[in-house]
């Protein structure tokens, strides 16, 4: 099992930050790179004519190392919408069809069906949260109900709000024998559980470094399997085509498109800056490897959950219905008002999310900061 990771951040002894499935503190390494990233922006001068191309696939391929993925499979954007947005450009939903989301999942893998949906002729089919938490059963069932048939499904692999775990082994196959697309928002899924996409073969992947991945916010990455790299791109751009070079004698000398993901890559993708950060925290993800860091996070979680079971009126969801990196803790009657703020005020950070408590530690967090949330909350409530 990974040990704790908190002396490679910069968090004071007396802060308990249980919120990565929000923001995640950046390593003291990110810090340091970021601040000389900064300096080299103010003198340009010294940038080698290579630089950024290097840290484009630096960055491309510490993505792809992260999901078992070929660099050339990675696309450079900036956020989950701009990668679901460019998924819609590139797969045609068929009319009479479905596309299938889940109730209350982030607005990025939703909305963009959503706004599509009347003008292109398909309905979204929302699964509803299930009452016994059985994500991935709901998705099945609703996959496997007569009517329109289902184009895509577009959800996250973990439920951001309640932290319910999807098996998207079980959901990619039912959905390949109904002919049907894949895409999956990994966002709190990629460097903690493992995701093999030349096994497992979904059509899309999405995925940003800010949360888990221990980077910047801003840069996020889209695996495109290779039957879809043929698509228009959501931008066009200089550096998604073969030949648009400002050193040239003639400017777009080659406009075809280049043969893989790279043509997907945002406009203005020279974000050497946060570029480099981004790459410094999936490759400390990558190196600890996700056994190691999933054995550590489900321990902190499960320590938790022994530590609030004798509270009255807590409800813990099944350790095999969630992620074990996240706990959602739901109360009887709602979760009472000022609870969270009343945690941060002693230096407890979690999250409220659509009437749960968040619970979501990292590499950073050791026993004694779970163990101080326990006996804080305790008192709270009791109180």
């Amino acid at each position: 099992m990974l040990p704790s990771q908190r002396a490679l951040f910069e968090i004071p002894r007396q802060i308990c930050y249980l919120n990565a499935a929000g923001y995640s503190p950046l390593p003291i390494r990110t810090l340091e790179a970021g601040r000389a990233a900064v300096l080299r922006k103010g003198t340009p001068w010294t940038l080698e004519a290579s630089f950024a191309n290097q840290q484009h696939e630096r960055a491309r391929a510490a993505a792809a190392r992260l999901i078992n993925a070929e660099a050339s499979d990675i696309a450079l954007i900036s956020s989950i919408s701009y990668g679901v947005a460019t998924a819609a450009k590139i797969l045609p939903i068929a009319r009479g069809s479905r596309v299938i989301v889940l109730e209350d999942d982030h607005s990025s893998p939703v909305l963009e069906w959503h706004t599509r949906a009347e003008a292109e002729g398909f309905t979204v089919d929302t699964v509803r949260q299930p009452g016994d938490g059985d994500w991935t059963s709901a998705v099945l069932e609703s996959i496997a109900r007569s009517g329109p048939p289902v184009s895509l499904a577009s959800i996250s692999s973990v439920h951001w709000s309640d932290g319910g775990l999807i098996d998207v082994d079980k959901v990619g196959a039912a959905l390949r024998q109904h002919g049907a697309a894949f895409l999956i928002d990994a966002t709190h899924g990629v460097g903690v559980l493992a995701m093999d996409v030349t096994r497992l073969d979904p059509d899309f992947v999405i995925f940003p470094t800010y949360k888990w991945l221990l980077g910047p916010y801003g840069r996020a990455f889209l695996h495109v399997a290779k039957r879809h790299q043929g698509g228009f791109p959501l931008e066009q751009t200089a550096s998604g085509r073969r030949d648009v070079r400002a050193d040239n004698a003639v400017y777009f000398t080659d406009i075809s498109y280049v043969p893989d993901a790279r043509r997907f890559d945002m406009g203005e993708r020279d974000h050497f800056i946060s570029m480099e950060m981004a790459s410094i925290g999936m490759e400390m993800m990558a190196d600890w490897g996700t056994a190691a860091v999933v054995q550590r996070l489900a321990m902190l979680t499960e320590r938790i959950e022994a530590g609030v079971r004798g509270i009255g009126g807590v409800h813990v969801p099944e350790p095999h219905l969630r992620a074990p990196h996240i706990l959602s803790l739901a109360f009887e009657g709602g979760m009472p008002a000022g609870l969270v703020e009343g945690l941060a005020s002693e230096g407890v950070h979690v999250a409220p999310r659509l009437g749960r408590m968040r619970i979501s530690p990292h590499v950073y967090n050791d026993e004694a900061d779970v163990d101080r949330f326990v006996e804080v909350l305790t008192r709270r409530l009791r109180g």
